[in-house]
């Protein structure tokens, strides 16, 4: 069997785009990080540097020249486009850790319900607003819903998590509270954009099949849960390229298995996430093993992803500035407002509640996750991608600004819920 390849120089020029993207990326990250700002933003900003939004615009033919050089490049950068997205999801998964406080359980159960619940029934009157400029090319009116009021609701895991240890406050009440919500919210959230992908792959709403798909996703997180209780760990003897290897097979034969089932790749990823940590428990070593997978992901398929989702971005052609600013502004204030209104019978004091409000809206990762699934789905539209990417973008930056300004008010105010 012969298996057909590239030509030397289709291959040489399809490295020259990953170590533009890659460089790129690493630059405008590190900006960001210098002023206190999300890796991601600035990871999307350095795509968004080559795309039709600024290089391209000026200099086509170069571009074209390095980014569309043969037929079959953008397949080829697809590839690293899905793994650096199923490495982000699998080390996700495995950095979830699904617990709830007993003692902080009736403020969790407020801010669940006020930046998930609330936010979400209270963006369905604006679903025909933006319809016909956000809808995708499968013309999925299900589909394209609830990929908007997930997109409303949805709130970021490691961006929250990244500026909490920037600023000192993990493992605070207040810490702890948000990750925790988070973690149930984009449970949740990922078990909806599945129904979503299931039903466009389908072209219609087919409610038996729906059934099947929201009971295998919740099924196959249910098992693997139990699975974590009972299992007994096994034995870190095995040498690291043994524990690596086994790790990427269970990781791309799920991904491939569960596909068959109606399962999206990016959730089979977030679970077998889930189950290493559940097999390998989280020790000594087989954390180490995983920081030293997440340093080299973060530094090369992870960045990669987050650049080519800015090259795809255009602010130029097909965008409009209005209707941006206009979903921003529901996004951010029925998740702002659910929030605060959510916690008004609490005693948790004004400056909390506040918190509370905008910290639940940094969209982060998920929020471009979801932005890239539904986009490569069809269900959503090129300037719908476009809003909610640079929603997640700047909803991030508020939230970070706004947490460090609080803290320079009042350190202390972060251990004030009760």
């Amino acid at each position: 069997m012969k298996l057909e390849t590239l030509s030397e120089n289709e291959i040489i020029i399809t490295l020259i785009a990953l170590s533009l993207l890659l460089f790129s990326a690493w630059v405008f990250g590190t900006l960001l990080e210098k002023i206190k700002g999300p890796r991601v933003v600035g990871e999307i900003l350095g795509g968004m540097l080559f795309g039709g939004s600024c290089l391209y615009l000026f200099f086509p033919n170069v571009m074209s020249g390095i980014f569309l050089s043969y037929p079959q490049e953008g397949k080829v950068l697809n590839i690293f486009y899905q793994l650096g997205l199923i490495f982000l999801m699998f080390l996700s998964g495995y950095n979830t850790d699904i617990k709830a406080d007993k003692s902080n359980a009736k403020v969790i159960g407020l801010v669940f319900t006020g930046a998930t619940v609330i936010p979400m029934l209270a963006s369905i009157p604006f679903f025909g607003m933006f319809e016909n400029s956000f809808i995708g090319s499968i013309n999925n009116v299900f589909a394209y819903r609830l990929v908007f009021a997930i997109g409303v609701a949805i709130t970021s895991i490691p961006v929250i998590s990244k500026i909490f240890f920037d600023m000192g406050i993990m493992n605070t009440k207040f810490s702890n509270t948000v990750l925790t919500v988070s973690t149930f919210q984009d449970l949740l959230l990922w078990i909806l954009l599945n129904v979503a992908t299931s039903t466009a792959k389908a072209g219609e709403i087919r409610l038996s099949s729906m059934l099947i798909t929201v009971g295998a996703t919740i099924g196959v997180f249910v098992i693997i849960a139990l699975i974590s209780k009972h299992i007994r760990e096994v034995k870190n003897s095995w040498k690291p390229g043994t524990f690596y290897t086994l790790c990427c097979v269970l990781l791309l034969m799920t991904c491939g298995s569960l596909y068959l089932a109606g399962i999206n790749i990016m959730y089979s990823a977030f679970v077998v996430g889930y189950l290493v940590k559940a097999i390998f428990g989280t020790g000594e070593v087989p954390k180490k093993r995983m920081e030293y997978l997440g340093h080299f992901a973060f530094s090369f398929f992870i960045p990669i992803y987050f650049a080519l989702v800015g090259i795809q971005l255009n602010v130029i052609h097909g965008f409009s500035v209005v209707r941006f600013l206009l979903f921003f502004g529901i996004a951010f204030g029925l998740e702002f407002i659910g929030t605060w209104l959510l916690l008004l019978p609490s005693k948790l004091s004004m400056g909390t509640r506040m918190n509370f409000a905008v910290t639940m809206n940094a969209r982060g990762g998920p929020g471009i996750v979801l932005a890239t699934v539904a986009y490569a789905y069809d269900i959503i539209s090129a300037e719908f991608f476009t809003v909610l990417i640079l929603t997640t973008m700047l909803s991030s930056m508020i939230a970070g600004y706004w947490l460090r300004f609080q803290q320079k008010k009042n350190p202390n105010q972060f251990n004030e819920v009760k």
